[in-house]
């Protein structure tokens, strides 16, 4: 039997944690949107494990908190969860967003914000699990590629697909003229998956996301 996650709450705007490890492109994204007065959400803090992602100034020039905390400070992954979750609380967030966040998560880190941590994945999941998605859609010979908003399990890139946007596979096309075009659906579809989330549309039922009390299909909602 599953246990459905509360939807988040409507009387205040979301309040949204972003874990970067990098240049910060969909972070970017959020920071755009959560900038519009019709936004439901805002950025209340960029988190990165190093010191040197450009996302930082990203978020500095948006006028965002940010901090910085080194994996490399911690002897193992549980410890640096651990310190990792006691900051993100500090900000009370309503959501945790993962934006190029390199590091693999601890189940224990992954139950604490079960139904409210989101993660982009650079293919049209379950296609492509795991890392060079681009090549791998090229080496099979696909006719199109994309990218999937999901919901964060235990499971590696296995949460509950929430909405994927799919690009067609152009002749010529290389890994890196590849990722350039789902990049671009990419920072269309992730704030509004996490607008969806703010405005108590979405949640998370077991292995299923629910849209408007509607369970969405098992690959998430296509992009129109």
């Amino acid at each position: 039997m599953s246990t459905q996650s509360s939807p988040a709450p409507t009387a205040a705007r979301c309040r949204v944690v972003v874990l970067i490890s990098g240049s910060g492109t969909n972070l970017q994204a959020f920071l755009d949107d959560a900038a519009s007065e019709a936004c439901d959400y805002t950025v209340e803090a960029v988190i990165s494990n190093k010191a040197d992602a450009y996302g930082l100034t990203r978020a500095h020039n948006a006028g965002v908190a940010t901090e910085v905390l080194s994996h490399r400070d911690f002897s193992d992954r549980e410890h640096f969860d651990q310190a990792m979750a006691k900051l993100i609380d500090g900000y009370q967030p309503d959501l945790v967003i993962l934006a190029g966040f390199m590091r693999i998560l601890t189940p224990d880190f992954v139950r604490h914000y079960s139904g409210r941590l989101l993660n982009i994945h650079p293919s049209l999941l379950p296609k492509y699990q795991g890392l060079h998605t681009h090549q791998r859609a090229l080496d099979a010979g696909d006719h199109e590629h994309g990218a999937t908003v999901h919901f964060v399990t235990e499971e590696l890139d296995g949460g509950p697909p929430i909405l994927q946007a799919a690009v067609p596979i152009e002749a010529g096309d290389t890994a890196e003229t590849l990722a350039q075009r789902v990049q671009v659906q990419e920072h269309k579809i992730y704030p509004l998956v996490a607008r969806w989330f703010a405005q108590g549309r979405l949640n998370m039922d077991g292995d299923r996301a629910l849209l408007d009390g509607e369970l969405l299909p098992r690959g998430g909602k296509r992009l129109d």
